[in-house]
């Protein structure tokens, strides 16, 4: 980005949203401070003995930062957040705080190629005798990429370059991703997502469908204008029945408080049917987490024995009360909300601490449900936070049984806060939590292991734990 151009961008933040501070430098250390003061995790992985390297590579990201614009800012905060390992930990672009132009400016200085719609066009036509399976037009939601040999590299590569996108953050000719083919399988080099963020996701390949897992299954050829789905918009939980002797719920997420009302009607509803249903099947793949009141009311269908909760301490400082505990969520029942009230008078008696406002808890119920007799979890790799605080508690339940594949692990620090730097284009997250199970037993990055491993060359899932029988 030239110097003209740099300025023309600060120009257009600068029209948007007055007196803001965009000066890399600035919210460099902003974020540094923040992480520093109100993660739990720092003073766990900052140690004497890795200190000073890590004081090395702040350094060294700071010195870049006093001399990189808005886009590069995001990329060297990432590389920074990115050594504590913890996938909670993150910073993106609000871009719903910035105008399409700005957007587009934004990431101008992305990869782009020379291959054109037009020129694209002949080459598949007059080279189709020629061509590679994986070559042509593939697509996904709103995007449509060309791919196509990379003649430039000495290895088989391919890059998938933009046709049509959302004319903001994406367009024509910006590269997406690029696969490798060896031994006449492809791979994924890189993939990048809707934020332009680097990802590595492993491709599973067939003549029509290009699958990277959590960044979509990408079909060839075109899609009409009502096939076109701008992501799974509905996260909300749903209830159905199998057959006579099982039913499934389904937990896409417990993201929005508004589902503890969903799942307590709905386990209302179907009480008749889940008292005489002999096998419930619970799906939490890639259920990123949310809240654990999201869950509480099937509890006493899982219930076999007495409980122990993971136990939680929560880092009370003035930031993390205001940004993660001072908030209304409206429609929650009097007694959650009673609660959460309650945790914010208790915070604020201790603030300055890592207060132990969630200590270990058995659940007890009076009496065993007869039905379910057994209980199945779904899980795979996505499955995460508050759906693996979900796990831990069903584990120990001897009617439960864990299938799939490990979870993302991302429980040892939990209660995300959501905060603004000083350029409100920028979302800082993090945890305020520290799981009090995760001492003895961490799961970050290690995720927790199923009873059962399930092949992803299991076409249904469902199908598979519905008739799975014990060896």
């Amino acid at each position: 980005m030239n110097y003209f151009k740099l300025l023309i961008f600060f120009l257009t933040i600068s029209s948007v949203v007055e007196a803001q501070n965009c000066n890399c430098s600035d919210n460099f250390h902003s974020m540094v401070d923040r992480i520093k003061n109100n993660y739990p995790g720092y003073a766990d992985k900052i140690t004497a003995l890795n200190r000073s390297g890590f004081q090395k590579k702040t350094d060294s990201l700071a010195r870049i930062a006093s001399h990189s614009n808005p886009y590069e800012c995001l990329s060297l905060s990432r590389e920074w957040l990115a050594l504590f390992k913890d996938k909670h930990v993150n910073m993106w672009i609000d871009f719903d705080a910035i105008s399409p132009d700005s957007i587009r400016q934004f990431f101008s200085k992305e990869e782009k190629t020379s291959w054109t719609q037009n020129k694209f066009k002949l080459y598949l036509k007059y080279e189709k005798k020629y061509l590679d399976p994986i070559e042509g037009v593939w697509s996904f939601g709103v995007y449509q990429v060309g791919v196509v040999r990379d003649r430039t590299k000495k290895n088989k590569e391919f890059l998938a370059f933009v046709l049509k996108a959302d004319s903001s953050r994406w367009m024509p000719q910006q590269v997406k991703f690029r696969l490798l083919k060896k031994d006449n399988r492809y791979r994924t080099v890189f993939f990048r997502a809707g934020d332009h963020s680097i990802n590595y996701p492993k491709l599973k390949y067939s003549s029509d469908t290009l699958d990277f897992d959590f960044f979509g299954k990408w079909v060839r050829g075109t899609l009409k204008p009502k096939e076109i789905v701008l992501g799974n918009s509905d996260l909300s939980p749903k209830f159905r029945i199998i057959d006579p002797e099982t039913a499934l719920f389904t937990f896409p997420s417990f993201e929005s408080m508004a589902y503890i009302n969903q799942v307590d009607s709905i386990v209302k509803q179907n009480k008749s049917i889940l008292e005489n249903t002999k096998h419930l099947i619970i799906d939490l793949r890639d259920n990123g987490g949310g809240s654990v009141y999201v869950y509480e009311s099937l509890m006493p269908y899982i219930y076999t024995n007495p409980i122990l909760t993971a136990g939680g301490m929560v880092l009370a400082t003035p930031d993390n009360i205001k940004d993660g505990y001072s908030i209304k969520y409206p429609g929650v029942s009097d007694s959650i909300q009673k609660a959460l009230d309650e945790t914010l008078i208790e915070l604020k008696k201790h603030e300055g601490e890592l207060y132990d406002l969630y200590p270990v808890d058995t659940i007890k119920f009076e009496s065993i449900a007869k039905n379910p007799e057994r209980v199945s979890f779904l899980i795979n790799k996505n499955t995460a936070s508050a759906a693996e605080l979900f796990l831990l508690q069903a584990k120990q339940s001897t009617k439960c049984k864990i299938f799939g594949t490990a979870s993302a692990g991302m429980v040892d620090y939990l209660e995300v806060i959501t905060s603004k730097l000083p350029c409100d284009f920028y979302t800082l997250v993090y945890p305020a939590g520290k799981s009090i199970y995760s001492i003895n037993n961490p799961l970050d990055n290690t995720g927790i292991k199923p009873d059962v491993e399930l092949s992803e060359k299991i076409e249904n899932w469902v199908d598979y734990v519905k008739t799975y029988k014990e060896k």
